[in-house]
């Protein structure tokens, strides 16, 4: 039962993800929708299908195995683009920082 309510939470993630970086104004924010489409929604497919499948053993290591990977390696993986995409002079089209106009 578990595994179902976990293959739904991710199919939704990856879903809002999608809309999100299809919605979203610039870069940075759709560098947010994606990584939390990779993340969240691949984390949680992988562990369903790791509880679901009647495989090997090993086989259903690796897979636990990748969605650790995915965990640790997204974020700095995102990082990267966002700092290249800083570096390379993108400026967000939102306003970034909302109590800037309240102060003089």
């Amino acid at each position: 039962m578990i595994e179902y309510v976990l293959l739904l939470l991710g199919a939704a993630i990856m879903v809002l993800g999608a809309l999100g970086i299809l919605r979203f104004p610039d870069v940075y924010t759709r560098l947010h929708a994606s990584t939390k489409c990779d993340t969240g929604g691949a984390m949680s497919i992988l562990i369903a299908t790791a509880l679901i499948i009647p495989a090997p053993t090993m086989v259903k290591i690796k897979l636990l195995v990748l969605t650790f990977l995915i965990v640790m390696i997204n974020p700095m993986v995102s990082h990267a683009i966002a700092r290249g995409a800083h570096k390379s002079g993108v400026k967000p089209k939102g306003e970034v920082d909302m109590y800037a106009r309240d102060n003089p």
